[in-house]
């Protein structure tokens, strides 16, 4: 697995790929503006360049961007759907003048109308939205959950409810995030339960369809449904967990990203990366 971290892009696009390097990551997760304001700043022609030769000089290794969660295309009030749209259309956009291939997004919240109606509003604005940003190498994928409140996606029958209610299926995959999957009651502390988690998501959605993970250990019990982050080994997953995960021929070759807490040093995501490489056999 391509391991890294998400990274602040504070100073620049670029600072991002930078932090990344001074990790040795080979995996980036990225905001590509201001995730807490709706105004968002045009790209520069010389933002995408610093970026581009960031990157270059860190290596051919993927990235990902992850949307603003103040979008909630699953929302009931039009104004709101309609301007989640248009800013989820712009980040789409940024991402193909960033040459970013993944938009890891999660499924929103139906605010009360119920899980049915909001995960069809939400696939209809989904589409449009892909539509408007008029993108062809973007790949959305669709976050699994905690299951906090009426947030949608905690249960692998809501994203492929999803995908199937879209016109766009092909432009859709999902990032797996092992702390809200574990919060939303799959378990991944012994072989057995790890084996029957990714057996269901196969069955429902299909392991292929996991374009990116999340890896966080979580603070809280299993189907806590709480977002909680937790360093690698530290929570209720643990390193049996993590280690199943790592040496999964299936996703050898999958980025997969920490978004645990840390300081300006980096040093908490050395250490989590130092444990995850640990991990594997071989």
């Amino acid at each position: 697995m391509h391991l890294g971290a998400h990274m602040s892009i504070a100073g620049g696009l670029h600072k991002a790929v930078e932090r990344i390097m001074a990790v040795d990551g080979t995996a980036l997760q990225i905001f590509t503006r201001n995730q807490r304001q709706w105004k968002v700043p045009p790209l520069t022609d010389e933002a995408i360049g610093l970026f581009a030769e960031a990157r270059a000089r860190w290596g051919d290794h993927p990235v990902a961007a992850h949307d603003s969660y103040l979008i909630n295309m699953a929302s009931p009030k039009p104004e709101a759907a309609e301007k989640s749209r248009n800013a989820f259309a712009e980040e789409l956009r940024r991402c193909q003048a960033l040459d970013i291939p993944w938009l890891v997004t999660h499924p929103g919240s139906h605010l009360g109308t119920g899980a049915q109606q909001g995960l069809a509003t939400y696939a209809t604005n989904l589409d449009a939205a892909i539509e408007q940003s008029e993108t062809d190498s973007v790949t959305v994928l669709l976050e699994t959950t905690a299951g906090q409140g009426t947030n949608l996606g905690s249960t692998f029958e809501e994203l492929a409810r999803i995908m199937e209610a879209s016109r766009l299926e092909h432009r859709l995959g999902v990032c797996f995030d092992t702390c809200h999957a574990f919060a939303a009651g799959y378990d991944l502390r012994t072989a057995k339960a790890y084996e029957a988690t990714f057996a269901e998501f196969d069955r429902l959605i299909g392991v292929e369809r996991i374009g990116f993970f999340h890896l966080n250990d979580s603070k809280t019990a299993l189907g806590e449904k709480k977002d909680r982050h937790e360093h690698i080994g530290k929570g209720h997953i643990g390193e049996t967990g993590f280690g199943l995960l790592m040496n999964d021929v299936r996703f050898a070759d999958r980025p997969g990203t920490l978004e645990t807490d840390k300081g300006d040093d980096l040093e908490e995501d050395r250490r989590n990366l130092a444990l995850l490489r640990s991990l594997m056999r071989g």
